[in-house]
């Protein structure tokens, strides 16, 4: 029984805003390869303070950032 899953819509937020990824890595001193895992959705705990910089840093709320799907 699946329970759901969830999905960064960081590429999204960063194409609409114009914010490449070495940006706001380099902004926010997060590694590159992790944040790559979490644009492509290969993760398995959340980091809540990433959480929290990438919510600040990009002016939005975590409902705005992670969205859930239920499985079909």
């Amino acid at each position: 029984m699946g329970y759901g899953k969830l999905t960064f819509q960081i590429e999204r937020i960063l194409k609409e805003r114009n914010i490449s990824k070495n940006q706001i890595c380099k902004d926010l001193d997060i590694p590159r390869s992790n944040f790559n895992r979490y644009c492509r959705n290969d993760f398995q705990r959340l980091d809540a303070g990433l959480i929290c910089k990438l919510c600040w840093y990009l002016k939005v709320d975590v409902g705005q950032l992670i969205e859930y799907s239920e499985d079909a």
